[in-house]
């Protein structure tokens, strides 16, 4: 757990990731507030070797709350900057996931790959293949401005039933042009999305995609969909990805810890592509199994997070390694 690891030229300290965890407490406009300086800042000083920001919108109309942070305005770079740097200074590698929830968003202007509604919300517009073209303009912008922000790292978010993930799934896509019909052009508006982004994001910074690895229903994404496209992103330069599940629409899923590990490791042994496991990983004892044992080369906390910021600090048991601020806390002998 406590080994670093490198991506191009990023030596992110450890294996524990916080992973995007939507806080819901930005302005109306997507601006930092002081509860994001307090939540990351902390995170930063409790050890974790990669934050990973909530999903911040690309575009307006694609905020999954009127709360959520944005990166769809030059205005907001300054704000994200700061968590960037309060992050750098206590030695954790910054990223950010950047996203659009399509029919999952926001507001009146509801946006998909098809006409069809998540349930209990308006049913969207289906998007133009000129429409599709200024979104992924969208997310090329948002490179731009992860780029002056200073991050590390940057995550496209295609998981959890949001705009990408719209597309990936037959489920969901019902389109007979280009993107839509078979996998290969389900996935071409993700594929766009990466190459826009790679014009824009330096080569020498880790890209990452984040992934449902099923969709828990007949017809939907399966492993083996996910294995292809991870072989297909990893081809086209993406550097690390983040596996989850589920999202799409309401599904049965059978939780437990570590429930949605066997999905990355999957990824990891067939495409060969470094991965973050996620899903109920509490224990530091699990979070050792799954790394240990190769099944991925990350374990994404969560919520434990939420709960432990000092997590990581706490399973090392070293005094040394803990805010000189904090030595007073520390049980003596």
């Amino acid at each position: 757990m406590f080994t670093s690891f490198e991506l191009k030229a990023v030596t992110i300290p450890n294996r524990i990731v916080m992973p995007a965890m939507c806080q819901y407490s930005a302005t109306e406009d997507g601006y930092v507030t002081n509860w994001h300086r307090v939540h990351y800042g902390t995170r930063a000083v409790g050890g974790v070797g990669l934050i990973i920001l909530e999903a911040t919108a690309v575009e307006k109309r694609g905020r999954l709350s009127n709360h959520d942070l944005g990166i769809w305005d030059d205005d907001q770079i300054p704000g994200l900057r700061e968590l960037v740097e309060l992050g750098q200074a206590h030695g954790c590698v910054m990223g950010i996931q950047i996203a659009h929830g399509g029919r999952k968003s926001f507001g009146e202007e509801l946006v998909a790959p098809s006409a069809l509604a998540f349930p209990k919300m308006a049913a969207p517009h289906a998007l133009t293949v000129s429409e599709i073209k200024d979104v992924v303009a969208s997310w090329r912008h948002a490179a731009r401005r992860a780029h002056a922000a200073g991050f590390d790292l940057l995550q496209i978010h295609g998981a959890h039933g949001y705009l990408i993930h719209q597309f990936l799934s037959p489920l969901s896509n019902r389109r007979t042009d280009a993107y839509g019909g078979s996998l290969q052009n389900r996935m071409r508006f993700l594929v766009e999305i990466v190459e826009a982004v790679q014009g824009e994001w330096p080569e020498d910074r880790p890209l990452s995609v984040r992934l449902s690895a099923v969709d828990y229903l007949d017809g939907g994404l399966s492993v083996c969909d996910t294995v292809e496209i991870s072989r297909t992103l990893q081809d086209r330069g993406v550097d690390l990805m983040d596996i989850s599940s589920g999202g799409l629409l309401p599904a049965p899923i059978k939780l437990g810890p570590g429930y949605q590990v066997p999905y990355a490791e999957a990824v990891k042994q067939e495409v060969g592509i470094p991965t973050i496991a996620v899903g109920l990983i509490t224990k530091d004892e699990l979070a050792q199994e799954i790394l240990s044992n190769g099944r991925a080369d990350f374990v994404a906390l969560g919520r434990e997070l939420l709960r432990n910021p000092y997590w990581v600090l706490k399973a090392q048991a070293k005094e040394e390694i803990w805010p000189w601020q904090y030595h007073r806390a520390m049980p003596r002998s």
